[in-house]
């Protein structure tokens, strides 16, 4: 059960609850669920008790309550509990977890978080002749097209022709509703990044914030872990190494039960959700908030890695096959995100 799933999972649950007359809310069009949080459990979590409580008129904590009478018999869920002022915390089966890193591994970077949810919705990207907007806007494109949308990328004119120029395409875009529009306009570069190389020079204007001002900088060049960019392309090749190493000693990869940060890659469909400009205008966000995350996942597997393999006379076990695909299902989410962001994913580094 991927972030997605559970959503539409909560998200039934929310219906349930209206449909039994024991929330009067309108049913929200989807629900966040994330990894938890300081003081929280299980394996995801979610605020909806604390969204819905005002408009239902009721407690958060009975609000949470309520949902979790309908959410602890759902398939793939073993428990449910109430922390804080009425978070949901979620635990997931223990087979589910090995089932998703099976299929991590079974789809592979290419196809891992991709769908054709959005398929005959066509984004419009307007950007202006400035090489950070173009760079943002060519990762949003990628990442909107990885869910089966067509994007069209629209160089915006200087000044006086921009209002008839956006008057013009407003027009256009009216006689198809499956259009969506989105401009595009992150803190210009400082300066021109090219001398940084193409991977160092992308991260560079992809990693801050949209509203950040970029650092141009041979920071982004250092080969050590101080450096973010060099975590992710060096734990990429670390999980590379590991899988080569481990087919080298006869050790199959057998997802099982053991995944400590098996949410980190779950969340990945979802950061790639986060792209679509409608309804969220925060989507010139997303190549930054997907960078953020695969260096979030390289610290994580990185700390795993250790462990991976027997040492010594050590015989091969269960565990280690199970962390042995779990770095690999890792490496799978690292390679696909550096894909999306422009930037090579290398097996050795």
């Amino acid at each position: 059960m991927t972030p997605v799933e559970l959503s539409r999972t909560v998200l039934g649950a929310v219906r349930r609850a209206v449909d039994a007359g024991e929330l009067r809310v309108d049913v929200p069009e989807r629900v966040v669920v994330a990894p938890p949080g300081a003081g929280g459990v299980g394996d995801y979590a979610t605020n909806i008790a604390l969204q819905l409580a005002r408009p239902a008129g009721q407690p958060p904590l009975r609000v949470a309550e309520l949902l979790r009478s309908h959410l602890v018999h759902a398939d793939g869920i073993t428990g449910v509990e109430i922390t804080g002022p009425g978070f949901l915390n979620i635990r997931l089966d223990q087979g589910v977890a090995a089932a998703l890193v099976r299929r991590i591994l079974d789809e592979g970077p290419a196809r891992y978080g991709h769908s054709d949810a959005l398929a005959g919705q066509v984004y419009v990207l307007r950007v202006p002749y400035e090489v950070r907007a173009e760079v943002v806007a060519d990762v949003l494109a990628r990442m909107v097209a990885s869910q089966g949308a067509r994007v069209e990328i629209r160089q915006q004119k200087q000044q006086e022709q921009q209002k008839q120029q956006k008057q013009q395409e407003q027009q256009t875009l009216h006689k198809d509703d499956t259009h969506e529009i989105l401009d595009v306009h992150p803190v210009p570069a400082p300066q021109d990044p090219t001398p940084l190389g193409p991977d160092a020079a992308r991260w560079a204007l992809l990693h801050p914030a949209p509203s950040d001002r970029p650092r141009i900088t041979a920071d982004h060049l250092v080969q050590r872990e101080v450096n973010p960019l060099f975590r992710v392309r060096y734990a990429h090749a670390r999980t590379r190494a590991v899988v080569r190493n481990a087919a080298d000693l006869g050790i199959a990869v057998v997802p099982g039960p053991e995944a400590p940060f098996l949410p980190l890659l779950t969340d990945y469909p979802r950061i790639l959700t986060t792209a679509t400009p409608h309804p969220r205008p925060t989507a010139t966000a997303a190549p930054a908030r997907l960078a953020r995350h695969l260096v979030v996942v390289a610290d994580a597997v990185l700390d795993l890695l250790p462990a991976t393999l027997p040492r010594g006379d050590e015989k091969p076990t269960a565990a280690h096959r199970a962390r042995l695909a779990l770095a690999e299902a890792a490496g799978t989410v690292l390679a696909g995100g550096l894909s999306l962001l422009g930037i090579d994913a290398p097996d050795h580094l």
